[in-house]
């Protein structure tokens, strides 16, 4: 029998990840545990594991036998009330920045970000405000949206004191799979700040649950918010631009699961769904490129998040496992995609579109 997890709706529904997170819930995982049989042949010496093809218990260093997925792993994500919020971290911008390239800059430019009241999302945004843009934070909740703006400014200021202009942060709320809600959205975004020039489309959620028991409305609510709530904010935004016959960037958050398989928690609909995301960016940068419209993709790896925090607290032995999957040998902060974002939001990248970012420590590549 299904036992739903414990989520939220991600402004709209932000690696992330009822109600589902407006975070990009990174993958989890929980270590699998050896049953006594399978402990008790471990232990065995080597005379008495020599064994014909056919006969006996299966040897436990059989090719391939790390690398399956386990159906009895699950993670229960906790409720928002369980979680604390997000908050900014140290930006290290404004006019005691060290020198960089001019085309780094997002200033004069006016970015979309959904999800983006928590987690990823959250840090994303902040990005973009110290790279001198305008930002607009999308979410479901509202109120949570309204907090982080102001936060946001704050410490641009606490940061910036004498800083000549803050950037302006508004908050906005969208129910990202609902076409309706998410051209209110845009339309309410325009009205307060004149135009659209970027979009950063980071709600979603993840669920890690077998395939066979996942319920079909499950998989529909996850494909809506990470596929359709990408797809529809990417529409709305393209059209604006493509009205205004003025150039634009967008990029997707996706998932180094759209390009690997996790292991051992079972997500097939996640991680096909991010792999829908990865594709889509490439598709619409093709379609695009005429009107000047640069469409790319994130694909960040597993994150130190707050949610992500918690499960590791929950479950101890957890990080290990994780980071012996990564050569890096650490989990990534929410910090690292900062640079990344800005960059493809940016001037810097002005001959790049269709591309994935991955941004996992060398996950991917080993």
């Amino acid at each position: 029998m299904f036992r739903p997890l414990s989520t939220r709706i991600a402004a709209g529904a932000s690696r992330s990840k009822a109600a589902v997170s407006t975070r990009t819930l990174t993958p989890s995982a929980v270590i699998p545990i050896l049953s006594a049989a399978q402990t008790h042949h471990a232990h065995r010496s080597p005379q008495h594991q020599v064994r014909g093809l056919r006969s006996g218990v299966p040897r436990l260093d059989k090719p391939g036998s790390y690398s399956r997925t386990d159906p009895d792993v699950t993670v229960e994500y906790p409720e928002d009330h369980e979680l604390p919020s997000s908050k900014p971290v140290r930006g290290h911008g404004g006019g005691f920045a060290k020198p960089t390239l001019a085309s780094f800059s997002l200033e004069d430019t006016v970015t979309v970000v959904t999800g983006g009241a928590r987690g990823l999302g959250l840090v994303m945004g902040q990005g973009v405000a110290y790279s001198g843009g305008d930002l607009a934070i999308v979410d479901l909740n509202l109120e949570e949206a309204e907090s982080q703006a102001k936060n946001i400014i704050e410490a641009f200021r606490k940061e910036n004191p004498e800083a000549d202009k803050l950037p302006r942060v508004t908050a906005h709320h969208a129910d990202v799979s609902d076409p309706e809600s998410v051209d209110a959205c845009i339309a309410n975004v325009i009205a307060k700040h004149g135009r659209i020039d970027n979009l950063v489309t980071s709600a979603g959620f993840t669920e890690n649950f077998d395939a066979i028991h996942y319920p079909i409305e499950r998989m529909r609510k996850l494909w809506s918010v990470n596929v359709d709530g990408t797809y529809l904010f990417a529409i709305g935004v393209a059209k604006h631009l493509i009205d205004r016959k003025a150039q634009g960037n967008m990029v997707f958050i996706g998932s180094m699961s759209g390009a690997i398989v996790n292991i051992p928690q079972p997500q097939a609909p996640y991680n096909a769904a991010k792999a829908g995301v990865r594709h889509l960016a490439a598709s619409l940068a093709v379609e695009w490129a005429h009107c000047g419209i640069r469409v790319n993709c994130i694909s960040p790896g597993y994150m130190l998040t707050a949610l992500t925090q918690k499960i590791l607290d929950d479950n101890p032995d957890l990080k290990q496992k994780w980071t012996s999957l990564i050569p890096q040998g650490k989990m990534g902060q929410p910090k690292d995609l900062m640079g990344p974002v800005t960059f493809l939001l940016s001037d810097a990248s002005q001959y790049v579109t269709g591309a994935d970012l991955r941004v996992d420590g060398g996950y991917t590549v080993t």
